[in-house]
């Protein structure tokens, strides 16, 4: 055989694999989650046709609903059977995922997302705000609807660690003397709270102990720590085909991240020189992202930062070991593994 077919199957088959994670989960959970979908397309539903024809937009993008499968995965490996409580909270979650994402793409001025024009881009940017309140105000419905005041605490928690890390991150931008530590809370509020509120209403919902929900909160909270490494390392390495967003959005929004801080960090005299121009005075050239791109492959910054990425992704795994093995528990593993060899 052709050694570049033999290179070109192998990559092939290292792509499939973590694609495979979620599908897997996702058809152990194939009712949950068309029950969750049709909830969410319900509780869409408005007299006011313009939040329905934003709605569908963001229906049309997809999306893996990663968010809500992990609320429907952690309440049925916990061994909930007693209802549709998880499958409202999975549509709440997703809800509030959305709502962040319309707020998002405005204050970054995205153009694209999944691969498809921003809500912004098509609208304007008054209406992807006031439509994301519209699912934020959905999401909290589903919460009180719930009738459990630990789940609203869990929940409306988390949505306020998202406003503060998103704030966090304004505070940030720009800013080169920025520690890793304080890029990782930035991470934890944006993020990782979200995937951890997820994970955690899942035990809650299935009456489990404390022990179990504070180990699926744990499992959530690494989980979406990796996956935003992940996410910012492949913002300077990725194929704008198959990340759905453009390319570069970090350097040229003037974000630090971490393969930034470690570039940085590592750097001359003169490529910090190049990094405080670009990012901290905002003075950008068409040739700038191309070179950052250069300085982030010499200091081996994007593999560095996929190493942080697999710390975390162990440390979620781990935090899965209070549950005796079973089909779901094995997919919630897999997904962790995903979330760094994913492509976008």
């Amino acid at each position: 055989m052709n050694a570049d077919v033999t290179t070109s199957n192998q990559d092939d088959a290292a792509l499939a694999a973590p694609r495979d994670a979620l599908t897997k989960l996702a058809a152990l959970l194939q009712a949950d989650m068309e029950a969750c979908n049709q909830a969410i397309v319900t509780r869409m539903d408005s007299p006011v046709a313009l939040i329905g024809q934003v709605a569908a937009h963001i229906v049309a993008a997809g999306g893996k609903r990663l968010r809500p499968l992990l609320t429907l995965a952690a309440a049925r490996m916990c061994g909930y059977a007693g209802g549709q409580r998880h499958v409202h909270l999975a549509a709440c979650v997703e809800f509030i995922h959305t709502a962040t994402l319309l707020h998002d793409d405005v204050v970054d001025e995205s153009k694209l997302r999944r691969g498809l024009d921003s809500a912004n881009a098509i609208f304007d940017n008054k209406t992807p705000i006031l439509v994301g309140d519209f699912m934020f105000a959905r999401a909290f419905q589903l919460m009180v609807d719930d009738g459990s005041l630990h789940v609203l605490h869990i929940l409306c928690s988390a949505s306020a660690t998202i406003a503060e890390g998103e704030v966090l991150q304004l505070v940030t931008q720009h800013d080169l003397t920025t520690t890793e530590a304080r890029y990782l809370d930035v991470v934890r509020g944006k993020t990782a709270a979200l995937f951890a509120a997820a994970a955690q209403v899942g035990a809650v919902v299935a009456e489990r102990p404390v022990a179990e929900e504070t180990a699926l909160a744990s499992y959530g909270l690494d989980l979406g720590i990796a996956f935003q490494l992940v996410d910012d390392a492949l913002d300077y390495a990725a194929d704008e085909a198959v990340l759905g967003k453009t390319v570069g959005d970090d350097f040229r929004e003037g974000k630090v991240t971490l393969p930034v801080l470690i570039a940085y960090a590592e750097g001359t005299e003169e490529a910090r020189a190049f990094w405080r121009r670009t990012l901290e005075d905002g003075q950008q050239t068409e040739d700038d992202l191309p070179h950052a791109m250069q300085l982030l492959k010499r200091h081996q910054a994007i593999e560095k930062t996929l190493d942080r990425a697999a710390g975390f992704v162990r440390s979620a795994q781990e935090a899965l070991t209070i549950f005796p093995p079973s089909a779901l528990r094995d997919a919630l593993m897999d997904v962790a593994n995903y979330t760094i060899k994913r492509v976008h």
